[in-house]
């Protein structure tokens, strides 16, 4: 068939914030140039989704120089002329969490789709506005949650479908890594807002809106929550090598209840050396048959395979505990995450597929997270409500 009888739906994307680190290579590089380099989403085979980003900024110069690397697309500072452009039918933000909701509310309010960045802001009210809002204009409106798409994510959530587990008793996520300071030469791997709570930095508003949507889809959904967070490294130095204060948490240790008695623990922190599989490590226990997952692959072992150790601190462990585990096969070809629910939100602003990862669920990340900070603060377990 030639290329001039597929037909082509060209779809605008006003992506703000795409000359920060995740906006370029995982949204702009590993997504939107991915798809336009693979001919775009393809609907059949006569039929196809074009995206066509225009990068929106505050740094002309940054703009710029993005822009020609990626092609030579469109670019401006002036975000109230790409939202009035009806060839711009989405608006993408991957600003820092406090400019979103201002951001959001006018492309909401210019008519545009709305696909977010996590978290869509600092407080759950105000998240769940931007739901509210979004739902008033009838616009259609997502939230990224890329480690649904991860491989390793995949092959656990195709386990709870398989009734691999039986009953779920417990899960356990371990995540992190050691962010450097900035004082020994070595240079930090995150920017410094994200410790500085006045500039909605913070491991607890960061992660836990991650651990909402992975715990509610992967083993169920979230109660209540005790959290302990920490301020482990007081000092550190911007991208200048000027010292600041840390106003906001590097870690956090918390226990989260689950419907139907599960019971999640979670340890999150910038401050810890890696002695595991991956930098996020997430098992999950059941009568029948337990899992063990990282950011690409998955380890099982069933009831059948369990061994039967004994506790005797007096003689080395006869049983090799790693070699009981087996490794779920690769199912499906390697995608990038982000790029993935990209593709299915694109689907869902042009043919009206389905795409559940709104705004609501979001908010549920927010929340999850004022709640974390909440119990933090009064040192006790905190109810999660419904929201809507």
């Amino acid at each position: 068939m030639s290329a001039a009888s597929v037909r082509t739906h060209r779809v605008g994307i006003v992506m703000n914030g795409v000359t920060g680190r995740m906006g370029t290579n995982q949204h702009l590089v590993r997504s939107m140039l991915a798809i336009r380099k693979q001919g775009g989403v393809k609907l059949g085979d006569d039929e196809v989704i074009m995206p066509e980003p225009v990068l929106v900024g505050r740094n002309a110069a940054k703009l710029e120089k993005l822009a020609a690397e990626s092609g030579g697309l469109k670019w401006s500072t002036d975000i109230d002329s790409a939202l009035a452009d009806k060839t711009n039918q989405v608006y993408f933000d991957a600003q820092s969490t406090p400019l979103r909701p201002a951001s959001v509310t006018k492309a909401i309010a210019a008519g545009k789709h709305v696909y977010c960045e996590k978290p869509t802001a600092v407080t759950a009210a105000e998240a769940y506005g931007l739901y509210a809002k979004a739902a008033k204009a009838g616009v259609k409106h997502g939230v990224v949650q890329d480690k649904l798409w991860l491989p390793g994510m995949r092959k656990l959530a195709l386990l709870r479908k398989q009734d691999f587990f039986g009953r779920i008793l417990a899960a356990h996520g371990e995540f992190g890594y050691w962010v450097f300071e900035g004082g020994d030469g070595v240079p930090p791997q995150r920017p410094s807002w994200n410790y500085r709570s006045e500039d909605g930095g913070g491991i607890i508003l960061d992660m836990f809106c991650h651990w909402r949507y992975v715990i509610d889809n992967l083993v169920g959904p979230v109660k209540a929550v005790s959290c302990l967070g920490a301020t482990h490294i007081p000092e550190r130095q911007d991208e200048s090598g000027k010292a600041y204060r840390c106003t906001a948490d590097d870690a956090a240790y918390a226990t989260f209840e689950l419907e139907g008695g599960i019971v999640a623990q979670f340890n999150s922190s910038w401050c810890v050396r890696v002695r595991r599989d991956d930098l996020f490590v997430l098992q999950v226990d059941g009568t029948e048959g337990s899992a063990v997952a990282t950011l690409r692959d998955c380890w099982i072992q069933p009831r059948s395979a369990t061994p039967r150790p004994v506790w005797n601190p007096d003689v080395p462990n006869p049983i090799d505990f790693a070699a009981g585990w087996t490794k779920v096969p690769d199912y499906w070809p390697e995608e990038n995450a982000f790029k993935a629910e990209w593709e299915l939100f694109l689907r869902h602003v042009v043919k009206d597929e389905p795409f559940r990862w709104d705004l609501l669920e979001a908010a549920k990340g927010v929340q999850l997270a004022e709640k974390g900070l909440e119990s933090w603060k009064k040192r006790a377990w905190v109810e999660i409500a419904k929201l809507g």
